[in-house]
């Protein structure tokens, strides 16, 4: 980035007296008047006789521009910020696909507020976690946004075993957590269900990340009751249809409150797609990452080209009176 400065700025004050010189030489030529021939304004008008003037006044002018120092400094940033890890973990098991979140699904709805998130926490390093009956890493911590973003679109239903293993997803992502280096970790669990799969219970995943200072905010997702979730069918021929079966699907929001609470963290319930929004953005605003920058300029003298054009400017003058195109008493 570059900018411009004056080594010497207060020269530009000297800039003043150029309308005072312009006023002296008009004033000179009115009392003068009758004392010379007018032949020279009736061949060629009266610009001629003061172009030269102005010409010289513009150099003086540029001369006092390239007296006072100008320079370019190129600017260098130094991003010094100590940023947050966060984990976010997912859950995509079938129940992620009830339509209460109209027009679209629960999970689509999550994904496409976790990217406006994401695209929040600069300098900070972000992985993704998903889970259903087992739990898989889709991302390891990063600062490439654009990458966290593809793998976020790429996150579908069903493509691990069915169930809900909090505890198992909530290890996995302590376990991406355990070895950063950052003075603040964090992981933001998503999900609508209550844990039925794995091989952690929700509690002894709790007590590794608060053991590791891992601080956990859970978002409960959906209403509990009943909700219309489309189920895939396979009818007498062998043909997959997709029916709208209405379930019955119960949130814990207990034990989502006891992880949040053991690791200092936050519960949230996200009953529509604004208040997942505005659960994420609340989230944003209490882990912000202190930010801190240097920044470095390096100048370089700018005044050169000012002096090569006052001086092509004196001798124009000099050479338009040599071919003869301009006289000056």
């Amino acid at each position: 980035m570059n900018e411009l400065n004056l080594q010497d700025p207060w020269v530009l004050l000297l800039l003043a007296i150029l309308p005072i010189l312009a006023w002296l030489r008009h004033r000179r030529r009115a009392y003068g008047a009758l004392t010379y021939s007018s032949l020279p304004q009736a061949a060629g008008g009266s610009w001629r006789l003061h172009l030269p003037f102005y010409m010289r006044l513009l150099a003086l002018g540029l001369l006092i521009g390239a007296f006072a120092r100008p320079q370019l400094g190129f600017a260098r940033e130094e991003n010094l910020t100590e940023g947050i890890d966060i984990q976010i973990v997912l859950d995509i098991s079938g129940s992620m696909a009830a339509e209460d979140f109209q027009p679209r699904n629960r999970l689509t709805v999550a994904k496409d507020v976790m990217k406006e998130f994401v695209a929040k926490r600069l300098g900070d390093r972000v992985g993704i976690v998903v889970f259903a009956g087992n739990a898989l890493t889709k991302a390891p911590l990063t600062t490439d946004h654009q990458m966290l973003n593809l793998l976020l679109d790429s996150i579908e239903l069903h493509t691990l075993p069915d169930g809900t293993a909090i505890g198992m997803a909530l290890a996995s992502g302590a376990n991406r957590l355990k070895d950063s280096q950052a003075k603040t970790k964090v992981i933001v669990l998503v999900t609508d269900g209550v844990n039925n799969a794995g091989a952690i219970d929700p509690d002894s995943a709790a007590a590794i990340c608060e053991g590791l200072g891992i601080k956990v905010y859970t978002i409960g997702v959906g209403t509990a009751g009943v909700v219309p979730v489309p189920m895939q069918f396979q009818d007498a021929f062998g043909r997959v249809e997709t029916r709208r079966v209405n379930m019955d699907v119960e949130v814990d929001e207990e034990l989502l409150k006891a992880i949040a609470d053991r690791t200092g963290g936050l519960f949230f319930q996200a009953i529509d797609p604004e208040s997942l929004r505005n659960i994420f953005a609340e989230i944003d605003e209490l882990e912000k990452t202190p930010l801190e920058i240097k920044r470095y300029i390096r100048y370089k003298e700018a005044f050169q080209p000012l002096i090569y054009l006052a001086l092509a400017l004196l001798l124009v003058p000099l050479a338009l009176s040599m071919l003869g195109i301009t006289a000056e008493p």
